[in-house]
């Protein structure tokens, strides 16, 4: 059975850092474009950073870009968002994704949350003020 399970969240000072693990079984991790998004209450899903099979190409978005660090340790099959300056708007609950693999990822569609199947859990950040 695929499965996705993040852990690594936590309560953290402004500032701070915490790094996410989304732990993959029953697909071989390695060849699928995996995400990452959050959510906080009341607001919409976003997508947060996408790690694509192809090309070692990694995405983020705008809000954290040059904070947040995707990557992968294949024999693990664990796909890592190492989260450094964390702000208080960073406060959400984030999971990971797998792509379906029936409609293409394009650098500019990566964080519609339609194109991926198969959802973790989550993990709670909450950023301290």
């Amino acid at each position: 059975q695929v499965q996705l399970v993040e852990s690594g969240g936590g309560l953290v000072r402004s500032g701070g850092s915490l790094r996410l693990s989304c732990q993959t079984s029953g697909f071989r991790a390695e060849y699928y474009p995996i995400s990452w998004f959050r959510q906080a209450p009341g607001k919409e899903r976003e997508g947060v950073s996408c790690s694509f099979s192809r090309e070692n190409a990694t995405y983020y978005s705008d809000a954290v870009k040059g904070r947040f660090s995707i990557s992968r340790d294949n024999a693990k099959s664990t796909i890592y968002l190492e989260m450094n300056n964390l702000k208080p708007d960073d406060t959400a609950r984030y999971f990971c994704a797998r792509w379906s693999g029936h409609r293409p990822l394009m650098s500019d569609t990566w964080n519609d949350g339609e194109l991926y199947d198969t959802w973790g859990q989550g993990a709670q950040v909450s950023v301290l003020s």
